[in-house]
């Protein structure tokens, strides 16, 4: 048996900057971290070498990759002509709450197919394998930030040139600096998964007919440069307020990325000690990031009361294999 583990992210600022149709003509950056939330991925030799067992939230059993519903573990294991499998998934997070769930679903899956086949492989191509199976193949309409943020792990600061090219370059954050922001930030679960297709869609549509939304997603860019100075400088002051400024500017890109139960605790949130913060993914549901001096965290969490916190710390690595008995 092989098991992997890959962390989920959380995206401070530049999300949207990731999708080509934006960096192929300004260059995106993003500002993420991974976080101690992740999904697991074990493969096993199947007693019944013509058939693959896979569990997630169903169990699926059949003959040959091309017979999965579901798509990345079809695309993958097609690409690998793996067969004779038990893989089973489990993941601290349900998907579709904004925290790039699929994506580290497909770098984990990519990273264990890979050790089952005794191949090693860097995070640089476990993220552009899992980018191919994603945006390529099954023309998913995401950006790339979170197969990269889930390969390599840790705060990073991830641009996106027009030629394709992906850097990742730590951020250079002191251990005390790292600390204090960690802990000034709060994360409460709105009870709403969903599909970030159709707002991905319309935000591409948007990148292409519409000079504004590229000046905004331009706007957001800078940001993300800025927020990484002032972690740097171990500036955190004005974090909280950076935040808000990204959000507010995120749902101008595209529609639905609020509504008014999730604007009712963004607002409720402010008037009750959080300096700032946003819905995380591309919007609809999922998480809210609040930040928030711990002076001002109980008031925080009675006001935010009627939602789920859930505590997390930073990490520092991306995917690895925790277990190997072959």
């Amino acid at each position: 048996m092989i098991i992997t583990r890959t962390p989920f992210r959380v995206s401070f600022a530049g999300g949207g900057s990731d999708q080509q149709e934006f960096y192929s003509k300004h260059q995106g950056a993003v500002l993420s971290v991974t976080i101690n939330k992740y999904i697991y991925l074990a493969i096993h030799p199947n007693f019944n070498k013509e058939k693959i067992l896979l569990k997630y939230k169903k169990t699926e059993d059949v003959d040959h990759p091309k017979d999965l519903e579901n798509n990345i573990a079809r695309s993958i294991l097609s690409e690998y002509k793996v067969n004779g499998v038990e893989i089973e998934v489990i993941a601290d997070i349900p998907a579709q709450t904004g925290l790039g769930s699929s994506s580290s679903f497909a770098v984990g899956l990519h990273h264990l197919v890979s050790a089952y086949q005794k191949k090693t492989i860097s995070p640089e191509e476990l993220a552009k394998r899992a980018c191919r199976t994603e945006i390529l193949h099954l023309k998913s309409p995401i950006g790339k930030q979170d197969q990269y943020a889930a390969s390599f792990g840790g705060i990073n600061f991830i641009q996106f040139m027009p030629s394709g090219k992906v850097t990742v370059e730590e951020v250079k954050i002191k251990p005390k600096t790292l600390e204090k922001l960690q802990n000034n930030l709060l994360l409460f679960y709105t009870g709403v998964t969903r599909s970030a297709n159709n707002i991905l869609e319309k935000q591409k549509e948007n990148i292409i007919k519409s000079n504004e939304v590229v000046a905004t997603l331009e706007h957001m860019v800078e940001m993300a440069h800025h927020m990484k100075t002032v972690l740097e400088s171990d500036d955190l002051e004005n974090f909280g307020k950076l935040l808000h400024d990204s959000w507010m500017l995120k749902q101008s890109i595209a529609d639905n990325v609020s509504n008014v139960e999730i604007n009712n605790y963004y607002e409720l949130a402010l008037k009750n000690g959080a300096s700032g913060g946003k819905l995380l993914g591309a919007g609809g549901g999922g998480f809210l990031l609040f930040y928030c001096e711990r002076s001002n965290q109980t008031k925080l969490r009675k006001a935010l009361s009627k939602l789920r916190e859930v505590p997390f710390s930073f990490t520092h690595e991306g995917s690895e294999i925790i277990f190997s008995s072959l």
